[in-house]
């Protein structure tokens, strides 16, 4: 059992390191958008967590977990970068 929870740990701190990866892309993205508006964009959310679907059932956990994840993540990072966005004003 010491070694599973060593191997989550592993994971969990991995996931944390390309989650911070992830917010800078969402930093990035506000810099670069000229308008306030083009932060929400449904196409590409639909896009993202259709790809997570997809990459869940490749590596074999449950799809409707990873689309009720990326739901989360992607709205998370919306509301981050609005956040990005109204700072640099």
């Amino acid at each position: 059992m010491a070694e599973v929870r060593a191997g989550v740990d592993a994971v969990d701190r991995a996931i944390g390191a390309l989650l911070g990866r992830r917010f800078g892309y969402m930093r990035a993205a506000a810099r670069i958008k000229p308008e306030r508006d083009m932060v929400r964009d449904e196409a590409r959310k639909a896009e993202v967590i259709a790809n997570a679907v997809a990459r869940a059932e490749a590596e074999d956990y449950p799809p409707a977990i990873a689309a009720d994840l990326w739901e989360r993540l992607v709205e998370a990072s919306i509301a981050y970068e609005l956040e990005a966005f109204d700072a640099a004003d």
